[in-house]
């Protein structure tokens, strides 16, 4: 059946691989960034609002084939509500970024490195996601590694982008690998490839354990879960601040979706410890990652141990809806999976802004340390409230829309009593101290970055002589930050609109929120929990405007000035002031000490010396050094012993060809 959404969808599609075209062809003309950006917009928002319309209706699931690829089966896509709140992420990340690089493309020194592969990785993202077989589905996955793979290395002529541009690849090609033959093992001995298939004939026990596993390492590291995350640091500071967003706000949630439609929608009924090993996984990530983040200096790698933290917090949820779905507990299944849901879109938006904001930083100041920032409030007011905006939203504080799903993620977290199995009772409240202790730490690192970067004075000549950024930038900034207050104000709405997707892998959804009295949002009982976005946000917006009158009614109205107080002293050297090494160093002696053996170095000169004391700080990647230096060292020792193969004579060669095949024609054989 052919249906309308499907076809504007796969329409889309097409404009974007042609649009990646015409940019190649016209790239160099002056006028083509505007251009590119602006049909790329026009093309995100067409797709944006298609996938809405059809999220929103409930429409029934649309399929469509092709007479291409895989001769036995064609090409196959679904548009169903799953792959329709996914679409809407998809180009409401990208129309975003589209807008915002009006603007900021025209900064960009090599445009023609940028401008091609940017309508091809929004292209191919939306081509994962309505992909409905495995041959189409990898072929979508690998364009959209390798387009977002091109756009990290767009400035190659940096050191640190080319080795962050491999270090990419590697672990995009280990997850492609580890999709292969989770998809190899679902589609059998008979390979049926098609999704179709896979859901009828769900594989054994074992084979199922086995896929969930490689679907487990291969979703991971492209959403960057630890232990797989250690390209995702090196990528997004990388690549320019529209792509860092889209892969950062965007592409992450590409593979939370590949996860959940193969775990959800194709493995079959789930077994209890399942859950285990998705919670595990994710509350880790949570922790290290927001702790790395708070131990960085630089702003957009800062962003990108942040995307680690919040994808640990979306897994936690996936995890507590297999729990739960394995136990035959719908309406607790329903209310994780919402949550998390909720969390894709709000991490979607908030990180957007938030690199957008680093962006126009970076462009104004040409600066990504903090340690080089301060005082950009008074030089690029607007950007500065967009980003306390992102920051708040990020920090999970009310009334922003992050605030809403990490809510209801504890909403859940607090039913796992009504498991039975109990590992899950041992392990779902662990994971939920540990996410408590993410979200503290989020709080901190996010005043930290808002604190040494906007506030005090500037520490250089770059950040006092900021201007604000285009207008372009300013625009996309305000809509998503305006998103994100609206989706936190009214979150009954949202959870409505995500229901028809939850519903779609749940087997359920939550009651209509929308009619709750007061626009309150009722997850489980009005007696047992409730909030209301919309009351909390008029109760802060009250307090503050009554602080305000009353500090002009009893205040003296005489304006004066003063230097900052420093302990008595008054020195204008900005020196004195925190840094980020500073602020983060009470957290890093507590946690730092043990998870990143972080060492202290203080160099105090004699008395009389008038040489400035030096504190270092050594921290070790401990996941790099124990997991991926001795796999890196035991490839290289394979490749030098293997390197005799490249000189055997024609018979070795046929001969160890016939060897493979006779090898897999007898895994073939005890396969079937």
């Amino acid at each position: 059946m052919t249906g309308a959404p499907a076809t504007v969808s796969l329409l889309g599609m097409a404009a974007f691989f042609a649009l990646s075209i015409f940019a190649l062809a016209g790239g160099r003309r002056r006028l083509a960034t505007p251009l590119v950006y602006g049909a790329a917009l026009a093309l995100s928002a067409m797709l944006h609002v298609n996938a809405v319309v059809a999220l929103v209706a409930a429409a029934p699931a649309e399929t469509l084939s092709l007479p291409m690829g895989l001769p036995w089966i064609g090409v196959h896509f679904r548009f169903d509500a799953l792959a329709a709140f996914f679409v809407a992420v998809v180009n409401l990340g990208g129309a975003a970024a589209s807008l915002y690089a009006i603007g900021y493309g025209r900064s960009e020194t090599w445009p023609m490195r940028v401008l091609p592969l940017f309508p091809a990785f929004l292209a191919s993202m939306n081509l994962v996601v309505l992909a409905d077989d495995a041959f189409t589905f990898l072929v979508a996955w690998e364009c959209m590694s390798l387009a977002s793979w091109g756009l990290v290395v767009a400035h190659h002529r940096t050191p640190d982008n080319l080795r962050a541009g491999y270090v990419y690849i590697l672990m995009a090609s280990f997850g492609t690998f580890a999709l292969l033959l989770a998809f190899g093992l679902l589609a059998g001995p008979f390979g049926n490839y098609a999704f179709d298939a896979m859901r009828v004939n769900h594989p054994a026990p074992l084979i199922a354990n086995l896929a969930l596993a490689l679907v487990l390492i291969g979703t991971g590291s492209k959403a960057g879960l630890v232990p797989l995350h250690v390209w995702l640091p090196l990528a997004h500071p990388a690549a320019p601040s529209h792509v860092s967003a889209l892969m950062s706000g965007v592409m992450t949630k590409v593979a939370i979706y590949a996860f959940v439609r193969v775990v959800f929608d194709l493995l079959g009924p789930p077994a209890w410890w399942w859950g285990i090993v998705v919670i595990l996984p994710g509350a880790a990530s949570a922790v290290i990652g927001i702790l790395s983040a708070l131990l960085e200096q630089d702003l957009k790698r800062v962003l990108a141990y942040s995307t680690i933290e919040n994808v640990g917090f979306i897994f936690v949820g996936l995890g507590l809806a297999l729990a739960f779905r394995s136990n035959g507990l719908v309406a607790m299944s329903v209310l994780a999976l919402t949550a998390a849901l909720f969390h894709v879109l709000n991490h979607a938006l908030l990180k957007s802004l938030l690199f957008f904001g680093s962006g126009a930083v970076l462009t104004s100041t040409g600066i990504r340390s903090l340690e080089g920032l301060g005082g950009l409030i008074h030089r690029m007011p607007v950007t500065a409230v967009a980003v306390l905006a992102g920051c708040m939203g990020i920090s999970a504080l009310p009334p922003f829309n992050a605030f809403v799903s990490e809510w209801l993620t504890f909403q859940a977290i607090l039913l796992s009593p009504a498991l039975p199995q109990w590992g899950l009772k041992l392990i779902v409240p662990a994971a939920g101290a540990l996410l408590a202790l993410a979200v503290a730490l989020a709080a901190a690192c996010f005043v930290r970055i808002f604190g040494i970067a906007f506030l005090g004075r500037p520490r250089s000549d770059a950040g006092a002589q900021a201007q604000e950024t285009d207008g372009f930038s300013r625009m996309a900034m305000i809509l998503l930050a305006a998103l994100c207050l609206g989706a936190g104000i009214l979150p009954g709405f949202v959870i409505d609109g995500i229901g028809p997707a939850v519903q779609a892998v749940a087997g359920g959804q939550m009651p209509h929120q929308a009619q709750v009295a007061w626009l309150s949002i009722v997850p489980i009982a009005q007696s047992r929990s409730s909030y209301n976005g919309l009351l909390v946000f008029f109760f802060i917006a009250a307090s503050a405007l009554m602080s305000v009158a009353l500090i002009h009614l009893l205040a003296s109205r005489n304006t004066r000035r003063v230097p900052a107080w420093d302990c008595g002293f008054v020195d204008p050297n900005p020196a004195l002031q925190y840094t980020a090494v500073s602020f983060a160093q009470p957290i890093r002696r507590v946690f730092a000490t043990t998870l990143f053996m972080a060492r202290e170095q203080i160099a105090m000169p004699p008395p009389g010396d008038a040489a400035p004391a030096r504190l270092r700080v050594r921290l070790r990647d401990l996941i790099w050094d124990t997991f991926y230096v001795p796999i890196g060292s035991a490839v290289g020792i394979a490749s030098e012993r293997l390197n005799v193969l490249q000189f055997l004579t024609i018979r070795r060669y046929l001969s160890l060809v016939f060897l493979a095949l006779i090898i897999l024609l007898a895994v073939l054989a005890i396969w079937r």
